[in-house]
């Protein structure tokens, strides 16, 4: 593994553009269909993001220069940087270069999915505990599950279109299948017992059950002393991206704590156990612990 910092630390801001500047022109840039979607849409195109590119295409040259990297792969909204990359190659040394990219994967409704979108997960354990990464493919849209299990799993494609076929809450079964593949290839398989008891307690019967492989959120007791939110708590436990967010999940009677519903948008923990239990709707629960 490479880390670009290698190159990138020593640069002089003023001598690169002199240096590389030139190469590339805005009349190129605003041609990429990326950047015309966003002007289309009116969407805010920042300075940082033409920068992103040059340096994108750098990198390509320097991976060629230092490794002899022939081949760049990307997600097809990479295409532009990429061909960037190629051009500065060949005019700075006279090489071919190649790219290659391949779909974004999106979801039914249109969504990206990868590491900037909201949402998205981490593989390291210790960034996302296994029962959390277990829960994302557990609570795939229904309309996805089938694609799913093709993309990320490595089962039969006939076992497959038979748990595509499945309707109505039967597809449930089919969702517990795809997470259970998704998390045995990173995990190991010995992770699978202690989520499915925990998963068991929590989707089937409702009570506290094993709340070992939950995530948590340490919060100091001097937090919880002052008035801790439960808004910010559940923007914490990623139950919520944005505080608005909990407030509206609040208001719809989808919070709980240990158990109990919270209506109030300004609730604060209380200060009277070490531990509690927070749910978010259903299928989402966390640990926060008094520190």
């Amino acid at each position: 593994m490479v880390n670009n910092d290698e190159w990138l630390r020593e640069l002089n801001y003023l001598e690169f553009l002199r240096e590389y500047g030139p190469a590339f022109t805005i009349n190129r840039m605003m041609s990429y269909e990326s950047v015309k979607v966003r002007l289309e849409r009116e969407q805010p195109l920042t300075f940082l993001e033409f920068n992103y590119m040059i340096l994108q295409a750098y990198d390509f040259l320097e991976l060629h220069r230092r490794h002899q990297c022939q081949l760049q792969f990307g997600g097809s909204d990479q295409w532009g940087n990429i061909v960037n990359g190629i051009d500065l190659t060949r005019k700075k040394e006279q090489n071919q270069v190649f790219g290659l990219t391949a779909p974004l994967i999106t979801t039914s409704d249109g969504k990206k999915m990868g590491k900037s979108a909201a949402g998205a997960v981490w593989l390291n354990a210790d960034k996302l505990p296994a029962y959390d990464y277990w829960q994302f493919w557990r609570n795939t849209n229904d309309a996805d599950v089938e694609r799913f299990l093709k993309l990320f799993t490595e089962l039969p494609l006939d076992e497959v279109a038979t748990l595509g076929a499945l309707e109505g809450a039967e597809i449930n079964s089919a969702k517990v299948v795809l997470a259970d593949e998704c998390t045995r290839m990173l995990h190991g398989p010995e992770v699978l017992e202690g989520i499915k008891q925990t998963a068991a307690t929590v989707f089937e019967k409702g009570a506290g059950g094993d709340a070992s492989d939950l995530p948590r959120l340490e919060v100091p007791k001097a937090e919880v002393e002052a008035g801790k939110p439960l808004i910010d708590v559940l923007v914490g436990l990623s139950m919520a991206k944005s505080k608005s967010e909990a407030r509206r999940l609040i208001q719809g009677g989808g919070a709980r704590l240990d158990g109990e519903k919270v209506t109030e948008i300004d609730f604060t923990l209380p200060d009277s156990a070490a531990e509690f239990r927070v749910s978010a709707g259903k299928k989402k629960h966390g640990i926060v612990e008094v520190v």
